[in-house]
């Protein structure tokens, strides 16, 4: 079955920097656009970037733009997030997330999220 493991949260100061992992199985994670989406304190879920298959496209909310960049190495099944110049507002659990077709990196509702890992980012 499908897995998605996130790892590398934690606290931060503001300004910081974070980099998320997303160890997937189960799936053909090479032919696979994938997510990163994140829940908000309080909040809803936000999508903040994806990618697609190959890496060769990525997209960004416009809250992350600039500062955040999507990564991924097929040959490790691993997607990444390098969080950089974080605020507090980046503050919240994120997830990654398989899309239910192939070919959307955007938000997908109906996609399948991992565990999560917690992001604080507080002085």
């Amino acid at each position: 079955q499908v897995q998605l493991v996130e790892s590398g949260g934690g606290s931060v100061q503001p300004g910081g920097s974070l980099r998320l992992s997303c160890a997937a199985s189960g799936f053909p994670f090479s032919r696979w656009s994938m997510t990163w989406v994140r829940q908000l304190p309080g909040k809803g879920v936000e999508w903040v970037s994806g990618i697609n298959s190959d890496g060769t496209s990525t997209r960004y909310a416009d809250s992350v733009k600039g500062r955040f960049a999507i990564s991924r190495d097929n040959t490790k099944n691993t997607l990444y997030l390098q969080m950089n110049s974080l605020k507090s507002d980046d503050t919240a659990v994120y997830y990654c997330a398989k899309p239910r077709y192939s070919d959307t990196y955007n938000y997908d509702p109906a996609a399948l999220w991992g565990q999560g890992t917690r992001v604080t980012v507080s002085s």
